[in-house]
């Protein structure tokens, strides 16, 4: 039996197993149903080399730019007019009479939304476009938004809140009244313990003080009320000298400022000496009122200091 089984029955029939150069036996042909087993086609092409799709043999389509440039061509060599021209490379003459025209700079946009942003850092889109519009500027919504995101100013700025810079200003003695005003808080509290401010306005020319304003909260409707109200007896001054605080640097008081055309004098942060008629008149006020005596709204009395 060992030797049978070296016999030529049973030794596998390599003419079936192996195919050489793609050659296949009969026997294939006849278990694949006498189906031949054709090469997958390119379902790009419909042979090797041609261009595109069997059954699309067009070229791509020619753009309006390629098409200008075609009828110039004829116009020039072949002596055609424009109007055969355009009409063998269908495009109407409205498209070849078309020019682009260059959109307008932005540049002046992009200058009035840098200066806004750097003046107040936590105003969004809306508050600049109305400031814009109020300024004078005809720039629709659109167009002033688009600039603002191309801007990258529609993010969210994490930047700390600084004041703008403040230059020094001199501390000139006026040559008259109604010349330059001095404004300026003080705080104290009441004999129950409850906090009250007062807003003094004095004119630098003579120190004449004009009002003391007092009350529990004095926001910056407060002092522009206050000093439209001197204002009906005297006039209003040619500017108006103050610190940094949040009633001063208000949108209210400085569009107040702006129609009555008085100009704020900023003094510069941690400067009180640069607003020094205020504040003598600020301690002397400490000194002889408030420090003598204990108020206790509506009424003033006398109170002794401990020693």
């Amino acid at each position: 039996m060992q030797g049978a089984r070296h016999q030529y029955p049973y030794f596998p029939q390599l003419e079936e197993q192996v195919f050489r150069h793609g050659c296949q036996p009969a026997q294939e042909t006849q278990r694949a149903g006498g189906r031949t087993r054709q090469a997958q086609k390119d379902v790009c092409r419909a042979f090797v080399g041609t261009p595109c799709l069997e059954g699309c043999n067009g070229k791509k389509a020619v753009g309006p730019e390629k098409k200008k440039q075609m009828v110039e061509f004829m116009q020039q060599t072949h002596r055609l007019s424009q109007r055969q021209a355009c009409k063998v490379v269908r495009l109407p003459r409205s498209s070849f009479a078309y020019r682009k025209t260059g959109r307008p700079s932005d540049q002046l946009i992009m200058d009035e939304l840098s200066a806004l942003v750097d003046k107040h850092p936590s105003i969004g889109f809306w508050k600049c476009y109305h400031r814009l519009r109020k300024a004078g500027n005809v720039w629709n919504h659109k167009r002033v938004y688009r600039v603002y995101t191309s801007m990258k100013l529609n993010l969210r700025r994490r930047a700390k809140k600084r004041l703008p810079a403040r230059v020094k200003q001199p501390l000139a003695q006026p040559n008259s009244a109604n010349q330059v005003w001095s404004m300026d808080f003080m705080q104290d509290s009441l004999w129950n313990g409850r906090k009250y401010r007062l807003l003094n306005i004095m004119d630098d020319y003579n120190r004449e003080l004009l009002t003391v304003e007092i009350d529990t909260s004095l926001p910056s409707a407060r002092v522009v009320r206050a000093l439209e109200r001197i204002a009906e007896d005297r006039g209003l001054p040619k500017a108006i000298r103050v610190d940094n605080g949040p009633e001063f640097i208000s949108n209210k008081l400085g569009q107040w400022c702006t129609k009555n055309q008085v100009e704020l004098l900023f003094i510069q942060p941690g400067k009180p000496t640069q607003n020094a008629f205020i504040e003598r008149l600020n301690g002397s006020l400490r000194k002889e009122v408030l420090n003598a005596y204990a108020v206790s709204f509506p009424r003033v009395r006398p109170f002794k200091t401990r020693r």
